[in-house]
């Protein structure tokens, strides 16, 4: 009978890493995050209850650094898969926010059926989750089934992945591993649905542009603004990470991306910054071509306009010097988790904004499932025990689940 070794996870969020342990000894790994209070230059992260010296294969669910950033740190030997789309991601982020990935990434298609990886039969389901291709991995071995969440939620633009998948679920699962990142918490989990109609309001209500800070990699976030302006007669203007992301992501997903005449509202601008950034990749052939290109925007062109604009605190001195700076006429979103967000400090773009006199306020919804469909999609999948991870208040009272075996990091339990 398989294994489960939980190496972190079992009372974090974040960090994961995850071991199925076939009776012949081989194994699989799924995750390798970084931890999200590593300090940005520490190394030797990976937990020490990990053996590195036997051959393993890897999955990554997903492109959030909380479940791969740790690639680097695994043994050479070790097969990494993942998917599509997600590899590209994680190339993207490494290039150019680390150092380019030298490690080949095997990859799955967002339908591709049960693959054969040595004892286990793994099959990844797509779901809605902030992270585009974001993956729940059902894994086979012994006669035993395994079903690995990764993170999820109900309430993004995939929302019916997952609602499918509860009214239709795996059947006899015997260990569901599941996270729990909201339990015991109040985040918003309002739908992406409700947060276009959100901007949508308030780009009818400002008479000027509206400034919104969020993730690149975050595409459901910016279909609801790129819908929201179309709805507005507005444009949306990203820039050069932002235009990145899409031009690799978006083709074939009916995602907008730039230079597809279906979305003439998309624009990107080009920024000394965003030069400097590609520059020091070796790709400026790459930014002097979309530079050339019709849907290329500057600062001096949007100044006084009527646009949905990418921002980042890193470029709103950028945009002052350049004509672009924030007036009463404004409105600035914070559209990232909260706990990002200092209102105290002067020079982000939230404090500018409120010198300036222009609208500030936070409009978000969270990337991970509310405690209620944790509950509901526990309790579809109905597993012979509930692995719980990725969560701080398994332990709280009052939480309907199936029955949990409750483990410590870098134990090793025997899926019975």
């Amino acid at each position: 009978m398989p294994e489960v070794i939980v190496h972190r996870g079992t009372r974090a969020i974040g960090g994961s890493c995850i071991e199925l342990v076939a009776s012949g000894g081989e194994r699989l790994i799924l995750d390798a995050g970084r931890p999200l209070d590593a300090p940005r230059e520490a190394s030797g992260l990976l937990p020490q209850t990990l053996d590195r010296d036997g051959p393993a294969t890897v999955l990554f669910s997903h492109a959030h650094m909380d479940h791969w950033g740790l690639i680097d740190e695994l043994p050479e030997h070790w097969p990494l898969w993942t998917g599509e789309k997600a590899a590209e991601l994680m190339r993207l982020t490494s290039g150019l926010f680390g150092s380019p990935l030298s490690r080949r990434i095997s990859t799955w298609p967002a339908k591709s059926g049960a693959l054969a990886i040595g004892a286990f039969t793994v099959t990844p389901f797509l779901t809605d989750h902030s992270a585009a291709d974001a993956y729940m991995l059902l894994i086979e071995a012994e006669g035993r089934r395994i079903l690995y969440s990764g993170d999820f939620r109900c309430h993004g633009r995939k929302a019916a992945l997952v609602e499918a998948m509860i009214a239709n679920p795996p059947r006899d699962v015997d260990a569901l591993i599941i996270e729990g990142t909201n339990l015991g918490t109040h985040k918003p989990v309002v739908t992406e649905a409700q947060l276009e109609q959100d901007f949508t309001l308030l780009a009818q209500e400002v008479p000027g542009h509206i400034f919104v800070n969020w993730s690149a990699q975050n595409l459901d976030r910016t279909v609801t603004l790129f819908r929201a302006a179309k709805r507005t007669g507005r444009s949306l203007v990203v820039d050069l990470y932002g235009a990145d992301v899409l031009e690799r992501i978006a083709p074939g997903t009916g995602i907008p991306f730039p230079g597809d005449p279906r979305f003439p509202e998309l624009q990107v601008i080009i920024t000394g910054s965003g030069k400097r950034l590609y520059a020091r990749q070796g790709r400026d052939d790459w930014v002097d071509a979309l530079a050339r290109k019709p849907y290329a925007t500057s600062r001096k062109r949007l100044s006084g306009g009527r646009a949905i604009v990418m921002t980042r605190d890193s470029m709103v001195a950028e945009f002052a010097r350049g004509g672009l700076g924030f007036t009463e006429r404004d409105a600035y979103v914070f559209s990232n988790w909260r706990g990002y967000l200092d209102e105290a400090a002067p020079n982000t773009g939230w404090g500018r904004a409120r010198q300036a006199g222009a609208k500030a306020l936070h409009l978000h919804t969270s990337g991970h499932a509310s405690p209620s469909d944790i509950a509901r999609f526990a309790k579809a999948v109905n597993p012979r025990a509930l692995v719980p991870v990725h969560g701080l208040s398994w332990d709280a009272p009052g939480i309907d689940l199936p029955p949990i075996q409750r483990l410590a990091d870098g134990e090793h339990w025997l899926v019975p």
